[in-house]
């Protein structure tokens, strides 16, 4: 049968603990009784009906109407999960990172307001480094384009039978032979420029 939802996990006395299992508890008189903590918030509300059954509660309060006996909401509750001593470990370290986290947030925006006149003055900083490197990609971009254009010209020259006006030493000559050299095959040894024509 379908469970009876209420609260936030969707289950009478359970709900959903920050470190992601789901805590039961159940009141009895003025004492709140701690069921444990579980891997889901079905388990959590199996428990909670095993401990309504056990304090004589009706089977209205409980989470599921399928359960006739005390047995029967032992068998389906589960054991509580086990926090080990590593899980605590690691709970405590990301409880401190994240405070250390919120205490520099809050540094962070106090030194903001108390002075703006840094702020301002990295705010230009990382505007000018910006124009600054937006400018060198420019330029490195204009200086591919026009060596690749110089190198294309001189192809030409070169594949119609002229003669190249760079050294060997020079950059742009390497731009011409890797230009010209995607055009030749392995076995074509021997082949002269005027074959190309």
């Amino acid at each position: 049968m379908p469970s009876r939802r209420g609260g936030a996990s969707g289950y009478r006395g359970v709900r959903l603990r920050p470190n992601g299992g789901y805590y039961s508890e159940i009141r009895s008189g003025d004492l709140r009784l701690s069921l444990g903590t579980y891997e889901t918030a079905h388990e959590a509300a199996r428990a909670f009906d095993a401990a309504a059954w056990r304090l004589g509660r009706p089977r209205r309060q409980m989470n599921f109407q399928d359960v006739y006996t005390l047995q029967q909401a032992l068998d389906v509750a589960p054991p509580p999960r086990l926090n080990s001593a590593q899980d605590r470990a690691e709970h405590t370290a990301r409880q401190r990172r994240l405070l250390v986290a919120q205490e520099d947030e809050r540094v962070m925006a106090e030194w903001r307001r108390r002075h703006p006149e840094d702020v301002a003055y990295e705010q230009d900083y990382r505007a000018r480094r910006r124009e600054e490197d937006t400018r060198r990609r420019r330029e490195e971009r204009l200086d591919r384009r026009r060596r690749k254009a110089l190198a294309s010209a001189q192809a030409d020259i070169v594949a119609a039978g002229g003669r190249s006006f760079f050294t060997e030493n020079d950059d742009r000559w390497l731009d011409i032979w890797l230009s010209t050299s995607d055009d030749t095959n392995d076995d074509d040894d021997g082949d002269d420029w005027s074959d190309w024509e």
